[in-house]
């Protein structure tokens, strides 16, 4: 009987294993041959694209290109013309080295590889399918590569399976494209898919590339930042505190012309900005760091978005100082606006102009303290003369007070039975066992924000926006499940602009959309017209609406099947809810408080903040005790 269990695993389902790691979606394959193009030292890079990746993938370079022995020795495991020894890792400057990318692309998907070098006269064509070799022969070809992944995942039926719809893969290449477009500016870029060209622009500088990929408005948002020291140089752009955003903020880092995610340095940015922004929103950032690489190490993670720095500690403190920098200026910047055309026009001072006695009339003998009685016995003899006569006005100004004051809130025995209905009756509520405490006003309002009743056991408080929010999110949502939101069209057509990637989401969700109530029209390859919106939406921006269920979208992608009514319900209930420094009638406040306890989820809004709270009796007796 044989023993021996340990055996050497066939190329084939080694590099299987290893693309299992590298390729993950069509948007791993087009990562890696563009960074091969770069390392090439292509200048100019088009890629091309058929059903968002699945039949397609091409990349076209006008790069160094390749022998006939390297066009095939590059489909080799751990073949590489990057290293040639350990030490060499420490010393990266080429985004690839370890070999694996391009076998691990012909494992999953069928290759067609045309390349010439600049020199030769004739060029290779290379065909390979599953990690198999077909044929190799000469081909006229201009210099550079020219190389097509057909079919990803042709023979794999059940990573094919876990593809996502297009609308979904093609986000993904569109944020992986723009990754790779904003680290290397000096490259030219054309993205073409289904004979569509959705970006084409031309080498430029950063902030050109931002503009060009997230649109001018963004160029306007940013301020530079850049320091350098003997462990680092930094230099970007960090956005302007009043234009963070609740979800989808771009937020990028570079080192040493390679993308990376780095959340110990994104905390340092975020604690820039804790002062200057809500909580839940997140500035933009675009920043660049310039290491020796030696001091980091880029392989720690199979797609080489991880990168340990040796001096993250000291690098922290260097970031933070020059964000911080940054955002003093911004701010001071921000504070005077130099560039408005009617502003008015400040002469210059002159010493020798006289400056005249203003033309107003005025009484010369005007004595405020004339008609008081001249009483010499006592040094305030008229003050206190006047004395006697201010408490009449008062009492006159406030003879009323009394009355209005009662008749501001209802009897307690008219008010009892509608709050008992209302506010403790409902079997849902989470007070349902208290009792209105008895000879206390039904409720109150409290700073115009707050919505106050006694009861048995304390004091109930509720935020009247957060309850009328809950209130509103339930009733619309049930009207849109039932397919009942009516449509209201605007006087005059909203323009909504997107970045690519969020276009082609948009265009993904149109039908749903005008089920919902909206109607949209594409006017450019990532403008959009809005000319009707659900009649609640008809005083909130529809458009940032549907930025908001845009993202939402895009960052639920697991989720095929999302529910697009949470966005658009919660944000009609947003827009329509009474606001926080709202003055309320008890009729309001009792309508308010009988609404929220016939909701499913009266002690949260949809997303996640308390609605109410109490101070019980025992905490107001231990706070008021000797």
């Amino acid at each position: 009987m044989n023993s021996d269990v340990i055996r050497l695993l066939p190329d084939s389902v080694a590099n299987q294993i290893a693309a299992g790691e590298v390729i993950q979606r069509p948007a791993s394959v087009i990562k890696e041959l563009v960074e091969n193009s770069i390392d090439a030292g292509a200048t100019a890079i088009t890629i091309i694209l058929k059903d968002a990746g699945r039949t397609l993938i091409q990349v076209v370079d006008n790069g160094c290109g390749m022998s006939p022995t390297d066009a095939r020795m590059a489909f080799e495991r751990h073949a590489t013309s990057k290293i040639s020894a350990a030490a060499d890792l420490y010393s990266l400057h080429t985004m690839g080295f370890r070999g694996e990318a391009l076998p691990s692309i012909a494992a999953v998907a069928q290759i067609d590889l045309r390349t010439m070098r600049a020199g030769d006269s004739v060029g290779t064509r290379l065909l390979i399918s599953e990690s198999k070799f077909e044929s190799q022969e000469p081909a006229t070809c201009v210099p550079g590569t020219n190389i097509m992944v057909k079919n990803i995942f042709f023979h794999m039926p059940a990573r094919r399976k876990f593809l996502k719809k297009d609308s979904i893969e093609l986000s993904h290449i569109l944020r992986e494209f723009e990754r790779l477009a904003l680290v290397n500016t000096n490259v030219e870029f054309t993205l073409i898919h289904n004979d569509v060209t959705l970006h084409q622009f031309p080498a430029s500088t950063l902030k050109q590339r931002i503009g060009a990929l997230f649109g001018k408005n963004v160029e306007s948002q940013i301020a530079p930042i850049s320091t350098e020291t003997s462990l680092v140089k930094i230099s970007g752009f960090i956005g302007m505190p009043r234009f963070a955003k609740k979800r989808g903020a771009q937020q990028y880092f570079f080192v040493n012309g390679r993308n990376m995610r780095h959340m110990f340095f994104h905390k340092a940015v975020l604690k820039c900005y804790e002062q200057l922004v809500a909580p839940d929103m997140q500035p933009l950032y675009f920043i660049n760091f310039e290491v020796d690489p030696s001091t980091i190490d880029v392989n720690i993670h199979p797609q080489k978005h991880e990168i340990k720095f040796e001096h993250e500690a000291a690098i922290w403190q260097i970031l933070e100082a020059a964000v911080r920098e940054a955002l003093g200026k911004t701010q001071a910047v921000g504070a005077l606006d130099f560039s408005t055309d009617d502003t008015p026009e400040i002469p210059l001072y002159n010493p020798a102009t006289a400056i005249g006695t203003p033309d107003e009339d005025f009484d010369e003998n005007y004595n405020p303290f004339k008609s008081a009685p001249n009483n010499r016995s006592g040094e305030y003899g008229w003050r206190q003369s006047e004395a006697k006569r201010v408490p009449q006005d008062w009492e006159k100004l406030y003879e009323n007070f009394n009355s209005r004051r009662n008749d501001t809130y209802p009897s307690a025995d008219s008010g009892r039975a509608s709050v008992e209905n209302t506010l403790f009756g409902s079997p849902q509520s989470i007070f349902a066992t208290n009792e209105i405490s008895t000879g206390a006003p039904a409720c109150f309002q409290l700073r115009s924000e707050y919505i106050v009743s006694a009861t048995n056991t304390g004091i109930l408080v509720i935020s009247q926006r957060r309850a009328h929010i809950r209130i509103l999110y339930e009733k619309y949502m049930e009207m849109l499940k039932k397919e009942e939101m009516p449509s209201q069209a605007l006087i005059f057509a909203e323009e909504l602009e997107l970045s690519p990637s969020q276009s082609i989401v948009l265009e993904s969700l149109t039908d749903r959309l005008t089920q919902m109530g909206f109607s949209l029209s594409k006017t450019e390859a990532a403008k959009w017209s809005i000319t009707a919106v659900p009649s609640p939406l008809v005083s909130v921006s529809p458009a940032s609406v549907l930025i908001n269920i845009v993202e939402d979208f895009a960052a639920g992608d697991d989720k095929v099947d999302i529910d697009l009514y949470v966005p658009l319900a919660l944000s009609m209930a947003r827009g329509a809810a009474v606001k926080s420094n709202q003055q309320l009638t008890v009729a309001e406040m009792e309508s308010i408080v009988a609404d929220l306890f016939r909701c499913a989820e009266p002690s949260y809004t949809p997303e996640g903040l308390p609605v109410m709270t109490t101070i019980e009796n025992d905490e107001l007796q231990s706070r008021l005790s000797l």
